[in-house]
């Protein structure tokens, strides 16, 4: 089969970005993203490119070049199903809040709902991909439901996991270092695996592309996961050894780094690792192993977590501990609320937690970001329900300038790893605030000495 229609249920972090490289290296293929939340559609059409919804660097001018000529962003859900042979599948999977898995299993509901919207819609036979994070044998159930409409179609269900890292993802997408297609061994699984084969060798070397079984795929997207934050929280767990016996853990990191059997990647301590996936695809391992009563496999990949959620903690308690056990109404100034640099996504970011730590101890937090506006921000805290939302918003206060977030204030936190925070202006920084100066880098972005010479008390992680 050679495919000549795309559509991509899911217009979010991964649904986007892949499409919009997929028209732009596919020009001979009608690409359209469709989205129910109107919104979000409106933005990726708005006439400013610069108005997307998903910052990443290098997305725009794809998307500029790409849309309106064989790249699309649209509500009209049924129309594009039923137009598409191949239709990948990018929803939002969270972690469930409720029932039997509530806090470790995903939460498969919008992913059901697109299988039988298809299934409702679809009147000739189609190539389903997933592209969601997704839990081990998510295939299996996506194909029950579209097997058994009784409509006569034939439905092959492939995985494709995405292995992208925000703030690189177009790098990722233009260059990867493997995609991973996974799908059923009979002849027509194969054929399928192949028409999406065909899709990506537009521009990805043949032998970068792996072929595996559909369960080999699902579970691959979480061990790669999951063992890439393993590295972040055992890099984190020896920052505050460090921090005890006097080493310093960007020395310790830089050694052990060199050894090419470990390598140099994720070992960067920080205040602790964010983003959609990690956490996401460890608690899915983990349920997955209790379920098959594999308690000792689940409680190894759950002190991950642990180690991670220790690490948040930690660094909000030293704050408090730092500034003479109390910050109640004293200004802490953030620095940083996206999960890493160049993304506007916030999804489990550290400094979420670190914020709401020191609301309980009744701090006034005020916060720079350059890409997370005031909204975002208390979403993301109204989402923990600690507090009522009205006191979320009178807690903190997001500014568009950052030295107006620092003047005046008592203390500095690093939450992300923005560049242009180390080409700032320390002195005049230093000048504002009151005295004595605090900054907590939680992310080992700037110069120890130099701002010690300036003249602030100056924490890291690790040494």
């Amino acid at each position: 089969m050679k495919i000549t229609n795309i559509c991509c249920i899911g217009a979010g972090y991964v649904g986007g970005p892949t499409m919009a490289v997929i028209a732009e290296k596919c020009p001979h293929i009608k690409v359209t993203v469709v989205d129910l939340n109107e919104a979000r559609i409106a933005a990726w059409n708005d006439t400013d490119i610069n108005n997307i919804p998903i910052y990443e660097p290098g997305l725009n001018e794809i998307v500029e070049k790409a849309r309106g000529r064989n790249l699309f962003f649209s509500t009209n859900v049924d129309k594009a199903i039923d137009e598409a042979e191949l239709i990948f599948i990018s929803v939002n999977t969270p972690t469930k809040t409720y029932g039997t898995g509530k806090g470790m299993a995903a939460d498969l509901k919008h992913i059901e709902l697109c299988a039988r919207q298809i299934a409702k819609v679809a009147k000739n036979d189609k190539i389903i991909v997933e592209k969601s994070t997704l839990p081990v044998r998510t295939a299996e159930a996506l194909k029950s439901i579209l097997d058994n409409t009784g409509n006569g179609v034939k439905f092959q269900i492939l995985s494709n996991p995405e292995f992208l890292a925000e703030g690189t993802a177009v790098q990722d997408l233009l260059n990867p270092d493997r995609v991973l297609i996974g799908g059923e061994t009979t002849t027509d699984g194969q054929k399928a695996i192949e028409a999406l084969v065909e899709v990506y060798a537009n521009w990805v070397p043949r032998e970068r592309i792996l072929k595996t079984n559909v369960w080999s795929s699902e579970l691959s997207k979480l061990t790669a996961n999951a063992f890439l934050a393993q590295r972040v929280s055992s890099i984190n767990a020896i920052s505050e050894l460090c921090e005890k016996t006097e080493a310093n853990v960007n020395e310790v990191a830089k050694a052990i780094g060199m050894d090419s059997r470990i390598g140099s990647k994720f070992l960067k301590a920080s205040v602790g690792f964010g983003g959609s996936c990690f956490q996401k695809d460890i608690l899915n391992l983990v349920y997955i192993s209790k379920a098959f009563g594999l308690n000792e496999v689940a409680d190894y990949w759950e002190q991950v977590i642990i180690m991670n959620d220790h690490q948040k903690r930690r660094f909000s308690k030293n704050i408090v501990q730092t500034l003479y056990n109390t910050v109640s109404g004293k200004k802490i100034t953030f620095l940083g609320w996206a999960f890493k640099k160049d993304t506007n996504d916030t999804r489990e970011s550290a400094a979420i937690y670190v914020a709401d730590d020191l609301i309980n101890e009744q701090a006034k937090i005020a916060l720079y970001d350059p890409k997370v506006e005031q909204k975002q921000v208390l979403s993301d805290l109204n989402y923990l329900d600690t507090r009522q939302p009205e006191e979320n918003a009178n807690s903190i206060a997001t500014f568009k300038n950052p030295y107006e977030a620092c003047a005046d204030a008592h203390a500095i936190a690093i939450l992300t790893e923005w560049d242009e925070f180390k080409e700032y202006d320390w002195q005049k920084i230093y000048d504002s605030m009151l005295k004595p100066a605090f900054v907590f880098d939680g992310r080992n972005l700037l110069d120890a000495e130099k701002m010690r010479t300036i003249g602030f008390v100056y924490q890291s992680i690790g040494s």
